[in-house]
């Protein structure tokens, strides 16, 4: 297996607030900003970091969301704008672990702590009201740059300083595959058993392909 590269561009966190688009406004912790320092990574989260929605967000399977640098300078293009570190909302911007090279249950020691991929990030709509792209979601699903979860494992102290190192791997489902089968070909039946099948799964993610299979 190549091996993977993990650098670390920022880590990033941010408390809920009102995120507002002309009349509409929203409470959503999407804002987040890099963190100097060394952090300390609980089961449920990064300190100083939280979630407005946690029915949708947050809990431990999805403590950690990951976004690729890797993705940005076609998102500027795109958007037409430069983009701050953080952009998407997630905790760890990083270089190289892009959706292809990335599979369910991999294991990364990340500093003091030890973190786990669960499940691909479903975007929402509130990344397209902060850019004023009501599409934008929609757009992230097709290009499959959508970016992932990780659970934590070991909990403890991390920062931008300390590399993801990876550890192992648990499954050869990657988080493209997942959401290829997610956006593209919901109707396979043989690809959504093997994908509900994986231990590291998250529970949420198994529990709608079950219902879907259903």
């Amino acid at each position: 297996m190549k091996r993977l590269k993990a650098n670390i561009i920022s880590v990033n966190v941010g408390k809920p607030q009102t995120l507002s688009r002309g009349e509409k406004s929203v409470t959503s912790a999407l804002e987040k900003t890099p963190a100097e320092g060394r952090i300390f990574l609980s089961r449920l989260n990064l300190a100083g970091d939280g979630q407005a929605d946690l029915t949708n967000h947050g809990g431990e399977d999805k403590a950690v969301c990951v976004y690729a640098y890797d993705h940005y300078p076609f998102w500027e293009e795109e958007l037409g704008q430069n983009l701050p570190l953080g952009a998407f909302g997630e905790n760890l911007t990083v270089k190289g672990l892009v959706e292809e090279a990335v599979h369910i249950g991999d294991v990364f020691q990340w500093g003091e702590a030890q973190v786990q991929v669960s499940q691909p990030r479903v975007p929402c709509y509130k990344v397209g009201m902060r850019f004023g792209v009501g599409e934008l979601p929609k757009l992230i699903a097709e290009t499959g740059y959508t970016g992932f979860y990780m659970r934590v494992l070991k909990e403890g102290y991390v920062s931008a300083d300390n590399p993801l190192q990876f550890v192992k791997r648990y499954s050869e489902i990657s988080i493209a595959y997942v959401n290829h089968i997610y956006y593209e070909d919901r109707h396979n039946e043989e690809a959504l058993k093997e994908i509900s099948s994986i231990p590291e799964l998250s529970a949420k993610w198994r529990e709608s392909i079950q219902k879907q299979l259903a």
